[in-house]
């Protein structure tokens, strides 16, 4: 799965208060709240993180487009992404990612043989 992510420069946690801090933070630094909370249940699932990088502008593309980070997750199936996806125990820190995000894109990609 490539992720093209930007984020919210304070976090909003209006939607899930019961994970706020007690002081603000960044979008950036909820999203590694969410990071931390969800590599175990990715790694159980049988995937990985196998890029997480600082974006930018585009060289090709509209200008005004950006995104601050690009994350390439493996998954064996979008079965098993579904499955991931709506376990229960994931779904208890998914609050810090929607705090976090102002806007995403999430592109499946499978190998070209």
């Amino acid at each position: 799965m490539l992720n093209l992510l930007r984020f919210r420069e304070i976090a909003d946690y209006s939607g899930t208060p019961h994970l706020a801090p007690d002081s603000p933070i960044s979008g950036a630094e909820a999203y590694d709240r969410y990071i931390e909370l969800t590599l175990p249940h990715l790694t159980e699932s049988g995937g990985g993180l196998e890029f997480y990088g600082v974006g930018g502008g585009f060289l090709i593309g509209p200008p005004e487009e950006h995104w601050d980070v690009v994350m390439l997750v493996r998954h064996r199936s979008v079965e098993v992404f579904m499955a991931f996806a709506s376990n229960e125990a994931y779904l208890d820190g998914v609050g810090h990612r929607t705090a976090a995000i102002a806007d995403s894109r999430l592109l499946p990609i499978v190998p070209r043989r």
